[in-house]
């Protein structure tokens, strides 16, 4: 957001100087909130690290004690818990009748006012209008969404007119390398089943 915010300054027709007063807000020693500890969430925390920022996670399942101590990750068992104490909340959860909307109003107003909403996994895990309403009344400071429901999102839809919060195109894995490599392992899997092997990224295992 800052990031963003700061290029459209950098290269406006009407910036004449940069303000020494822009501040944003620091990542090193903040705490991470993770909601889906996956396979994703945990690389997510893998990159967290290296900023010595402190993770909390909240998942349907435990992680192992060694994969909690390789990232500094500490559990949540419930989620209002990490909610309450997380300076950014990243959304990592697959789309289930049991996540769908799981933030709205009431988790929103447990965050942080200072907080940060980030979202990769799915537009619809979050309350939208629940979403506008507190970004608009400063219940939460920013919103990063990678995904949004329904994806674009209309036009006159007010979450594109708020200053706190940036919207991308379903970009997380948009780039040359992950998409070759998304293809090499449609193609083995492919193989696989024509050559009546085991298949290696099976989506719903016998």
């Amino acid at each position: 957001l800052y990031f963003h915010t700061g290029c459209h300054i950098a290269v406006s027709p009407d910036t004449k100087y940069f303000a020494v007063d822009w501040l944003g807000v620091e990542v090193t020693r903040a705490t991470l909130g993770i909601i889906g500890m996956g396979s994703i969430g945990y690389k997510v925390a893998q990159r967290a690290r290296a900023f010595n920022m402190r993770i909390l996670y909240h998942n349907r399942n435990r992680r192992r004690k060694e994969d909690e101590e390789a990232v500094g990750a500490h559990y949540c068992a419930k989620m209002e818990d990490l909610l309450q104490q997380s300076d950014f909340v990243m959304l990592v959860v697959n789309l289930t009748p049991e996540t769908h909307k799981l933030i709205g109003k009431k988790e929103l107003g447990l965050m942080k006012p200072t907080a940060t909403l980030i979202n990769i996994s799915r537009g619809a895990v979050i309350d939208q209008d629940a979403l506008v309403e507190a970004l608009q009344n400063k219940v939460i400071r920013a919103a990063a969404l990678d995904v949004t429901y329904p994806e674009p999102l209309p036009r006159d839809h007010p979450l594109l007119n708020l200053s706190n919060v940036i919207v991308t195109p379903h970009i997380g894995t948009a780039t040359v390398q992950a998409i070759r490599m998304m293809a090499e392992e449609a193609i083995a899997n492919m193989l696989a089943v024509l050559n009546d092997q085991p298949i290696p990224s099976e989506v719903f295992p016998k």
